[in-house]
Formats: structure tokens, sequence, C-alpha cells
């Protein structure tokens, strides 16, 4: 089988379940997926995919991962309490092909039961898909482009860049993401003195010893739009939540889900004050980075004390040039994904599983980049867009 272990996921998932536990545990969602890459006809795998998501499905966890989970310093005990008596449910997942050769993967019921199955069921997607097309994959290609990315990373003037693995939902192969974080281990170096700063996948951080990173991702703001108080206030409730949970710990904000002007908005002073710093998924990067450290320089806040993540899309010569722009003017971290966990030569698949109901009402992201947003109703689109006052896309 793929997926081997319910920890091979993402570590934002288990920070999301834990407010979910012990704040939202009612709370009913749905999910949907789409393949962003035109042409792909992944209708032919759909047997392989549902047998994987099958296995997925008999997985528990063993005692050994309970007590890693119980050894991070945010993840409480009655959670892992929890964990211990869960599994996903294959009730909950349905996966059909459709006539134009796509697939139609929908996962409704309770958010505290869903919530695990988005990370695992695109890894599946992506493996299933390219053992069959590429059954003798050119990992000779593989490692010498991660040559190249490791040359590039050893470049005189960059002794504190720092990357980061976020490529777990997008890999190859398992077998492929294992062995490139072993040789980053070796050859970046990981921990305080490495160039290697962890991985948001959390088997490999228990295995390899790295530092498991990760806050929070849309559908936490998202899923905030039905169960917060007022549309309006979506944001500072999910943010108010995240605080009141965490206590100051995992203070990293999503700056994304209505666009950087609502967030900006919504980010005032005491929340400037409150989180460790915000991370970047859309639109300018630089632009982005420009914007946060003039906003904390207006709440009269030190830019150099916070962190800014960038995460959306990055190839290493882009971290560096965002390293150049922003090193010593504030804190910096680097989340790689896709072009670190699958360029061995095919394009990868750009494929994504988002949150789009929650307790039965529409939820959607309004990013900085239109492409990535996500919602079949468009009345609701409208709403939000007039709640956050988001001008339409042209």
């Amino acid at each position: 089988m793929i997926i081997h272990s319910l920890l091979d996921t993402d570590l934002y998932k288990f920070t999301m379940m834990q407010v979910v536990l012990h704040h939202f545990p009612g709370a009913q969602v749905e999910y949907r997926f789409k393949c962003r890459t035109p042409g792909v006809a992944l209708a032919p795998y759909v047997q392989e995919i549902r047998e994987e998501i099958r296995g997925l499905c008999q997985l528990s966890f063993p005692d050994e991962e309970l007590a890693y989970l119980r050894s991070l310093r945010f993840i409480k005990s009655d959670f892992v309490d929890f964990l211990g008596l869960f599994r996903l449910n294959e009730k909950y997942i349905r996966v059909s092909p459709l006539p134009t050769g796509e697939i139609e993967i929908v996962i409704v019921g309770p958010w505290l039961h869903t919530i695990l199955f988005e990370i695992p069921v695109l890894a599946i997607v992506n493996e299933v898909y390219f053992r069959n097309r590429y059954p003798q994959p050119d990992y000779a290609e593989g490692r010498r482009r991660l040559d190249t990315k490791v040359g590039q990373l050893h470049a005189e003037g960059l002794p504190d860049l720092k990357i980061a693995d976020y490529g777990t939902r997008r890999r190859f192969s398992r077998a492929w993401h294992e062995e490139l974080l072993r040789a980053l281990c070796a050859r970046l170096g990981a921990g305080p003195r490495g160039q290697l700063a962890g991985t948001s996948n959390v088997l490999y951080a228990m295995r390899l010893g790295l530092t498991p990173l990760g806050t929070m991702a849309h559908e936490y703001l998202q899923a905030c739009q039905a169960l917060g108080p007022r549309l309006r206030d979506t944001q500072v409730y999910g943010f108010e939540v995240w605080a009141k949970e965490y206590r100051g710990d995992l203070g990293i904000a999503l700056s994304d889900v209505y666009g950087m002007n609502a967030f900006l908005r919504d980010f005032d002073l005491y929340f400037c004050k409150l989180f460790d710093g915000a991370r970047h998924d859309s639109g300018d990067p630089f632009a982005w980075g420009e914007r946060m450290l003039q906003h904390y320089r207006d709440n009269r806040v030190d830019p150099r004390t916070k962190i800014l993540i960038f995460s959306d899309s990055l190839t290493v010569p882009r971290i560096i040039e965002l390293y150049r722009r922003f090193h010593g003017r504030c804190q910096l971290a680097f989340g790689i994904g896709t072009n670190l966990t699958n360029d061995l030569g095919p394009e990868p698949l750009q494929i994504v599983i988002k949150m789009t109901r929650c307790n039965g009402q529409p939820v959607a992201k309004l990013s900085d980049a239109p492409a990535k947003n996500m919602c079949d109703d468009e009345k609701y689109l409208a709403y939000l867009r007039q709640v956050f006052d988001i001008p339409s896309p042209a």
C-alpha cells in the first residue's frame, strides 16, 4: 500500500483537528477534489485509488506514534487519547469516474472524522498516476536535479537560509520522498545549525528526528464562515479561537483566505503582537512581504521580531531571491513543496482537495490568485466579495 501510517500527513492536519475536537466537534463538512492540470485522465485508475483508500481506512495509530504526538508541546493529552481510538471511515469518501476521463472525489461527514483524508488521498492519487504512467522512474534525473538545488543553497552569502519540506500531497512517490529527505538531512544538515529547518510530514519528522512544521490551512478559516457569529468577523473569530486553543503557540496566521487587504484590516495591533508571523500562499510574494513589513511598522511592532513564511509554488532560485530581499528585515522561513518532492522530469499534477461546505452552507476562499478559488456557488462568492469588500476579478 502507498500509505503505511496515519502520521504520513501534514502537521497542520493534527493542529487543526485538535481545534475541531475542542471547539467544533459537531461540525459537518464537504470536501471536493480538483485537478488543475489540463488533459489528465485519472478515470482509468479509479479502482486502484479506491483500493488504496480502503487500505488507508484500515490504519490506526500504534502506541509509538501516539507517544510521539504526545511529546509535541502543543498536542494535548485528551486529543492523543481520541486518536488512540481513531480510524478513517470509508463511508465518508466517494471516488467516481467522469465521462470526461477525470475523476470526482467527494468527502462528506463530520469534520472531526474526515479532516485526515485530504493529504494521504492526494498522495495516493499522485502515486497511482505516476506509477502507471512512468513505471520506470528516472531517479537519476531526480538526484541530478536535487544536486543542483543543494548546490544553489550552498552558494556564498546564504548561511542563514533555511528551507522546509512541504511536499507530501504532491510527491512523486513515498519512496522518493523519504530518499530526498534523507539526502537533504545529510547534505544540508538539519536543526538549528543546518539548512533543512524541518518537514510538514509528521511521519518523517518522527523517523528522521526533524522538526515537524505547520499551523493552520485554508479549510480552518473557511469553516469559520459557517461556525462564527457573523460572516464579516469570520477571520477575526478564527484567529481568536486559534489563540484560545494554543495560548500563543503555533502563532502563524494564514493571510490569503480573503485576500491581503481584508487580512490586514483584521490583523490589528492585538494580532500583530499575539501571533509570531504570517504565511504567504498566493499573489506576488515580494509585494506581500513589503506590505507585511509596513503593516508591522504601522502597528509599532518591530518586523525583525516577526516571521514571514513563504510557501506558494516555490523553487530554490525564487527562495534565494526572496531571502536576499528580506534577509535582516524580518525572520524568514520557506516551505517548498512540489518542486522538491516531484521534480524527476514528468510534469507534476496540480491537484487539490478543498472544503466546499460546512454545516450545509457553502464556504470558499478569495485568495490573491483567483485560479486557486474553489466554490460552485457564484451567489455565495459574490456575497463574500461584498462582505469583505473584495472587487470581482476582471
